[in-house]
């Protein structure tokens, strides 16, 4: 997934592209859409949409590809313009660009997402994130909690700091929880939903569906 911004509105997306067809996932935490297509239904697609341009399927799912990645990896081409609409209940996104120097149109038309495609693609994935974050936190208290009893002992045996803003306080588990929850949990909760999978959350979405694979 990546945090996206059509017409001012933060979204999470993904998207894969292949040669006989493509199928895009959309969320703003509020709903998701999808949209898959086959071969047959991109080249419909390409003359409703492009009287004048005629192209092989393989070229116009190449130039999706071309134009949709750099906008979910926040560089959209200069001459591309994305819009969205939400009609009847579905998600309409509209790009704007060229191809082989003609106007190219194209419409991401999705719908709903079926509760599985929801759960397999962003529930599932999203609870082992927790479960992994978790573990992380768990990691790092023990390590701190360590880290702090060898320092106490340099201390006892005479050892002093050279350098005294380099001092520390031992460090306590149930302090540092009460602060997230007081400090930095109301900065969180008040983000944009679409910035949800910022920093190292792509890394971590894809070792956790990646491990579900392999199982």
């Amino acid at each position: 997934w990546a945090s996206v911004c059509f017409d001012e509105s933060t979204f999470i997306a993904k998207a894969c592209f292949g040669d006989t067809g493509y199928m895009l996932l959309i969320s703003d935490l509020s709903g998701v859409w999808y949209e898959s297509a086959d071969a047959e239904a991109v080249g419909q697609r390409s003359k409703e949409l492009n009287k004048r341009l005629t192209a092989h399927v393989s070229s116009v799912l190449q130039r999706l590809h071309g134009l949709l990645s750099p906008a979910l990896a926040g560089q959209p081409h200069a001459a591309t313009s994305f819009s969205c609409q939400r009609p009847a209940g579905g998600l309409s996104l509209r790009v704007r660009s060229e191809l082989s120097g003609l106007p190219f149109y194209w419409d991401f038309r999705c719908r709903p997402a079926p509760v599985a495609t929801v759960c397999r693609h962003l529930v599932r994935p999203l609870v082992r994130m927790s479960l992994a974050l978790q573990h992380q936190v768990q990691e790092l208290t023990s390590l701190l909690l360590r880290k702090d009893a060898e320092i106490e002992d340099y201390r006892e045996s005479g050892a002093t700091l050279s350098r005294d803003r380099l001092r520390t306080e031992p460090f306590q588990e149930e302090t540092f929880l009460q602060n997230i929850m007081a400090e930095s949990l109301p900065q969180i909760c008040s983000a944009e939903d679409g910035h949800a999978f910022t920093s190292a959350l792509p890394q971590l979405y894809m070792a956790v569906t990646l491990q579900e694979a392999k199982q």
